[in-house]
């Protein structure tokens, strides 16, 4: 389980890093400076609406928080982190600590 969810957290990082640069290479090549530019002919418009793709990449980059977060909670049930010297306990098949008296 920790492994898959690591691979996962990474694979999101992956992901939303190259998205994140995807987008910033289409609103530079759809920009309307870049594009007067290129047709001289051609008047400067209004910048498109990039507004959901910036979410998009928040998102993903959000996702990928969540992942890395529920890989430190799965981590925190294997034995790697578990210290040897701790008593076990009833929930762990050990017998239960000496009662106090009243």
């Amino acid at each position: 389980d920790l492994l898959m969810t690591a691979a996962f957290a990474f694979l999101w990082l992956v992901s939303s890093s190259a998205w994140g640069k995807g987008l910033t290479d289409v609103k530079w090549a759809t920009s309307p400076h870049h594009l007067a530019e290129l047709y001289p002919h051609c008047e400067a418009g209004e910048f498109p609406f990039m507004g959901r793709l910036n979410a998009s990449v928040i998102f993903g980059f959000l996702n990928l928080i969540l992942w890395a977060g529920n890989c430190w909670f799965i981590y925190k049930e294997t034995p790697f982190h578990k210290d040897s010297s701790q008593p076990t306990t009833v929930e762990e098949g050990g017998a239960p600590g000496p009662q106090p008296f009243p």
